[in-house]
């Protein structure tokens, strides 16, 4: 079976940048554990179209990002218009 890989989508640009760098980077130790590939992707630097080009490169977007852009759909929704699975809630909520 093909390793799957996850995108994780860290840190960003909200107050709470510092926070998400640190779930992000627990998260990509504990999906290492369980042998995922992981890439890591930082709106900070940039921005979030750019997960288009991830497209056909990922399984699954692990979205760790806290506060603007993370927790109130903007992130969900470049994530749903190129179709790319992802956790967290959705747009709407």
């Amino acid at each position: 079976m093909k390793q799957k890989t996850i995108l994780v989508v860290q840190g960003g640009v909200s107050s709470e940048r510092e926070i998400s760098l640190k779930s992000g980077k627990a998260c990509i130790k504990a999906l290492k554990k369980l042998r995922y590939k992981i890439i890591s992707f930082d709106p900070a630097k940039e921005h979030l179209s750019k997960i288009k080009q991830y497209k056909k490169k990922v399984n699954l977007i692990f979205n760790a990002l806290h506060g603007k852009d993370g927790e109130d759909g903007i992130a969900q929704s470049y994530f749903e218009y190129f179709k790319i699975p992802y956790t967290h809630s959705g747009i709407t909520s």
